[in-house]
């Protein structure tokens, strides 16, 4: 019997996943490349692995059990990997970057432009996201986060402190400005669905309009003066067609960090993206706090 290590840690990623695209996007690969590896360890066991149903599919109890053990060897991997990573002195080759998309909009394209053109044997890879990728499974090599508590198992440095204020366009800020009995429509996020507990009572007038599950549509609809919106400071002031409105005084927010792995943190590529990071967050420090 002799399974190869990419059969096996395909049929440990369809038990996990369940189905073949969902195994086929973690493994980078196409579903057909899953099926055929699938197949292929069942054709050295003998028997099938998998039920396969109308909506994915069903493991049986041996392709649990590879499951299992092709795990603890996928972990294996990784933390080899990591290590060599870590040791890693050349400044050539791939670097995974991920960063939510406002701050690579508002933040991270000066430091990517001065990187790239410092480096450019380094192949930069951004993943734009607000997903907590898995940086011990290599999903990344360094992440920049807005965050109370951005990994406990990381390593990295607190780049920013934040406040958050309230926004609007220059239509609202005049209608507040003249009105303070006004209805004030609020736009706020699909996880925090009530007025902010902390807006003023200079306007006893407060309600949600709109709730949203994305900032960057919150951005776009306070511009397009559907409301009024919280926002983090460097945000509010960065987009064109907003200015602070007394509806909300400025309030702490989340700190902005860059993290990686322990194991990879000491790497040449990560030291060297870090530098012009915390250069550039030095000289704009004051565009993120009240």
């Amino acid at each position: 019997m002799d399974i190869s290590w990419d059969d096996l840690k395909t049929v440990c990623l369809l038990v996990r996943h369940g189905t073949l695209a969902d195994a086929a996007d973690a493994l980078g690969v196409n579903y057909t490349t899953v099926s055929r590896r699938v197949r292929r360890a069942e054709g050295a066991l003998g028997e099938p692995l998998f039920e396969r149903l109308a909506d994915g599919y069903r493991p049986t109890a041996r392709a649990r059990l590879i499951a299992e053990h092709a795990a603890r060897m996928e972990e294996a991997e990784h933390d080899l990997m990591r290590r060599l990573q870590g040791q890693d002195t050349r400044l050539s080759g791939v670097l995974t970057i991920t960063a939510p998309q406002l701050l690579i909009a508002h933040f991270l394209s000066p430091v990517l432009d001065r990187f790239t053109r410092a480096h450019p044997e380094i192949e930069l890879r951004i993943l734009a996201t607000n997903a907590l990728v898995d940086l011990a499974r290599r999903e990344a090599d360094v992440a920049i986060r807005i965050s109370r508590n951005p990994g406990d198992s990381l390593k990295g440095r607190r780049l920013l402190a934040q406040d958050s204020a309230s926004f609007a366009n220059a239509d609202w800020a005049s209608r507040l400005a003249a009105d303070p009995e006004t209805m004030v429509d609020w736009i706020v996020y699909d996880a925090y669905p009530d007025v902010p507990k902390a807006a003023t009572d200079l306007f006893p007038n407060q309600r949600v309009r709109f709730r949203f599950d994305d900032m960057v549509a919150m951005t776009g609809a306070a511009v397009s003066g559907l409301g009024v919106v919280r926002m983090p400071m460097f945000l509010g002031r960065a987009t064109p067609g907003l200015q602070q409105v007394p509806v909300l005084d400025p309030q702490p927010y989340p700190d902005v960090w860059v993290v990686a792995h322990p194991d990879v943190w000491p790497s040449a590529k990560v030291r060297a993206f870090v530098e012009p990071l915390v250069e550039t967050a030095k000289s704009c420090r004051s565009e993120f706090v009240a």
